[in-house]
């Protein structure tokens, strides 16, 4: 088996460090790219309960601006792509935040504590994210996981490696981005200006009967949505439509027959479905997300093992043993950093639960959430 002599890796560790990686232009775009889609996400997390994924996006649109900027390579269109990544998860917010004002507990948002929430939760995301990577992506049994994809989106179209094929590729990639925000937004304008319908929105009774069954539907036409669809991919279409027909196909009409009522149809409807429907789905959210957390068990201790195993081999000196992709943080300075991230988000909690009247549960709140 061939091995490298000193001069040659010498020579490998002097062209690592002349690729261009970490740089403001990067960050700055990066910022720019998450700020951008992390209010697109907010915008379509409160208009159709559900965010997207920014990390392939991201990539199309920075390897076309760095490539213009010119004196690129892979890791840099990386650091970018990692920044823009966090809005699909900062724009989560909206499922937790808007809660504390629902019940009472806030009465506006707080600057500067919801930074710190995010912020704590944040940080605890990217240590997480060590021994996630080898579960979720390079141990992982998907054919063909978010990461790798987007790894090989940057392979075939960065600077150092890129073609010319993938170079015309990725300027296509971002005329497309573009050409679709300029026609989705003049599709948005036609309907404001009523050139358009852009909702159908209709509620019935199942029968003659002024207390028969109520049902409904409403559709909404928007250019914006559909490129969403493309974004979460059919599987997940599928999934909400027939979510859609479960819940106003048999839901609605099963418990408002359980609490018949005469009155307008329309106000009855959503009225079933905001306080009896809506907590049907809610339980399966939260069902699917316990399974999740089991099925993750096992893998997520393989990669504590793996993390762990090459953490001994950098302290031992045998790094250059090791692929540049698996020099992560220490998993010691992860935990650490972890406990630290997790104390004041145990304050909150309990400090919530105590000031909500559940004094008596809040140890076991604290524990469980």
């Amino acid at each position: 088996m061939k091995t490298e002599s000193s001069a040659e890796l010498a020579l490998r560790s002097t062209k690592t460090e002349s690729r261009v990686e970490l740089t403001l232009r990067g960050l700055v775009l990066g910022v720019v790219l998450t700020v951008v889609f992390t209010a697109a996400n907010v915008y379509f997390g409160l208009k159709a309960g559900l965010t997207f994924s920014t990390s392939i996006p991201a990539v199309v649109i920075s390897m076309a601006m760095l490539r213009w900027l010119g004196n690129t390579s892979a890791q840099e269109n990386n650091i970018v792509q990692t920044v823009a990544s966090t809005a699909g998860t900062l724009s989560s917010i909206i499922f937790v935040l808007p809660g504390f004002i629902m019940i009472g507990w806030w009465s506006g948002f707080p600057y500067w504590q919801s930074v710190a929430i995010c912020a704590t939760g944040g940080i605890l995301g990217v240590m997480y994210s060590i021994p996630l990577r080898r579960a979720l992506v390079t141990q992982s049994d998907l054919p063909y996981p978010e990461g790798t994809a987007c790894a090989e989106v940057i392979k075939v179209g960065s600077g150092d490696v890129a073609d010319k094929d993938s170079v015309e590729s990725s300027g296509k990639g971002l005329k497309a981005v573009l050409v679709g925000s300029l026609v989705s937004a003049l599709f948005l304008v036609m309907v404001q200006a009523r050139l358009f319908l852009g909702d159908v929105a209709h509620s019935f009774r199942l029968g003659h009967d002024p207390r028969a069954p109520v049902t409904g539907f409403d559709f909404q036409l928007s250019f914006a949505l559909f490129g969403i669809g493309h974004l979460v991919g059919i599987s997940c279409g599928i999934a909400m439509f027939v979510g859609a027909l479960i819940g106003w196909g048999f839901g609605v009409p099963h418990y408002s027959a359980l609490h018949a009522a005469a009155g307008d149809a329309g106000e009855f409807a959503h009225a079933t479905w905001s306080h009896y429907v809506r907590y049907v789905g809610a339980g399966a959210i939260a069902v699917s997300a316990i399974w999740t957390l089991i099925k993750l068990v096992k893998p997520v201790i393989g990669g504590l093992k793996s993390a762990i195993a090459s953490s001994r081999a950098r302290k031992a000196g045998k790094g250059d043993t090791l692929a540049r992709t698996e020099h992560d943080i220490p998993v010691d300075q992860v935990g650490l950093v972890s406990l630290i991230c997790i104390l004041p988000i145990c304050w909150l909690l309990w400090n919530f639960a105590r000031s909500a009247g559940l004094g008596e549960h809040a140890l076991l709140l604290t524990v469980g959430g």
